[in-house]
């Protein structure tokens, strides 16, 4: 089910934030996920697509740039490898991901219970 986000302020500026900045580096399939039903530790994943691993660095570059620039913490970082590259934020999971490994993880198919959340692009 997706639905237009009726969050709380905070969380609602930091999903978006992130949001824009994968899109500002042309990240693909930007999918956001409400976990707050589903889960008892989990509370948002950003899920997007990069094409390969120059592409890669460069959403995840631009996403702590901007997550700095509104005040978020520094996010905890696994990997990075060429494929999956997560950044914690807290609340704000990001799992950045070529095609391939995406496809393979199928974390929207994990988390199917989860709501999906629309954040439509500006001028939209």
């Amino acid at each position: 089910m997706t639905r237009t986000p009726s969050l709380p302020a905070q969380d609602l500026q930091q999903l978006r934030t992130v949001v824009e900045a994968a899109r500002e580096r042309r990240a693909e399939h930007i999918t956001v996920l409400d976990l707050t039903d589903v889960s008892s530790t989990l509370e948002y994943f950003v899920i997007c697509t990069a094409t390969a691993g120059l592409q890669l660095n460069a959403v995840q570059q631009n996403i702590r740039d901007k997550a700095e620039e509104i005040g978020m913490p520094q996010p905890s970082v696994e990997g990075p490898s060429e494929r999956w590259l997560l950044l914690s934020f807290g609340s704000v999971v990001v799992h950045i991901m070529t095609q391939d490994a995406r496809d393979y993880y199928d974390l929207e198919g994990l988390w199917s219970d989860a709501r999906e959340l629309e954040f439509p692009e500006a001028g939209a």
